[in-house]
């Protein structure tokens, strides 16, 4: 039996872990481009009032952003991506950038255990805001799984937003 030294697999690690970062920032620059007219109530982040980023204030990631001076997140897809995922634990919440980052958990009924880390990156409630990198133990999950795991978060965001409105 072959086994694997424990510098081979820290460097294994880190080259992970460099692959990672370098994805999420990429992934976080995507949202500057975009340009479309959007529902005002979908911007409101559920606990209140969006943070006025001060001159000089903020994250090496602003700059990807296109400088906008305040950071909106859609309601509906942040809590609807709490609620399909309530079976992980949240290590990690930012409703002003919208990234919420999970630790491993198995989901009811199955046997593999799944952690995910959800990107919502515009205001609107489109596909195009949500982004959801999926991970086992052994590694990253297929596409069908993690787009799976989308159109149950976006079908029911699509349900939150149908109940708010008959309110």
């Amino acid at each position: 039996m072959e086994t694997i030294s424990d510098g081979a697999m820290t460097h294994s690690r880190l080259k992970i872990l460099g692959l990672t970062a370098t994805c999420l920032v990429l992934l976080s620059g995507c949202g500057g481009f975009k340009n479309a007219t959007l529902d005002e109530e979908a911007m409101r982040v559920k606990g209140g009032r969006e943070r006025q980023v001060a001159a000089g204030d903020g994250s090496i990631l602003d700059g990807f952003r296109g400088a906008k001076d305040t950071v909106k997140v859609n309601r509906f897809l942040w809590t609807a991506s709490l609620q399909v995922l309530d079976f992980l634990p949240i290590e990690a919440a930012d409703p002003f950038t919208g990234v919420i980052s999970t630790g491993y958990g198995t989901p009811p009924g199955g046997g593999q255990s799944y952690r995910a880390t959800i990107l919502i990156s515009d205001p609107a409630l489109d596909a195009r805001s949500l982004n959801v990198a999926l991970q086992t133990r052994g590694g990253a999950v297929n596409a069908a799984t993690e787009r799976a795991v989308e159109d149950a978060i976006l079908n029911r965001a699509r349900q939150l937003r149908i109940n708010a409105a008959r309110f």
